[in-house]
């Protein structure tokens, strides 16, 4: 059995979601709890979350995926991943640092160029090159 479950969250877990997204340093834009899955621990503790995040029309976005560093490798973000995906209308998009690309193609999401991109992901993708660490850049992958 699992050392967690997930469930949706609640608006209690907005601070806690919050202070995750900031602690894992990944994008804290439009972190609406409503559209949140989290894992909780035995004691209720949240331990990870994730999001299905909406943009411009039909355009859906596997966002925020974050797991307390202590907790990695427990089997957490796959258990959210897998829960979202089974959720989410296609096409599915995703942002993620290059770096990441082969953990996302596990569940079939390829990399896409400018010209396949939605506006919302062009416009971030060329805003990201002027922030992103060196040797990294904003990859943006979608599923079918």
């Amino acid at each position: 059995m699992a050392d967690f479950a997930l469930r949706p969250a609640t608006e209690s877990d907005s601070a806690a979601i919050k202070k995750l997204i900031r602690r894992v340093g990944i994008n804290p834009m439009d972190l609406d709890w409503r559209r949140f899955v989290v894992a909780v621990d035995r004691s209720g503790k949240m331990r990870g979350c994730g999001q299905l995040k909406p943009h411009e029309r039909d355009v859906i976005e596997l966002a925020s995926i974050a797991v307390e560093p202590e907790d990695r490798g427990k089997g957490i973000a796959r258990t959210i991943i897998e829960h979202l995906i089974a959720q989410a209308p296609r096409p599915l998009y995703l942002m993620c640092r290059s770096s990441l690309g082969p953990f996302y193609e596990k569940w079939n999401f390829h990399a896409i160029g400018l010209d396949e991109m939605p506006a919302y992901f062009r416009r971030l993708v060329r805003l990201a090159s002027w922030f992103m660490p060196k040797g990294e850049s904003l990859l943006v992958m979608r599923l079918l």
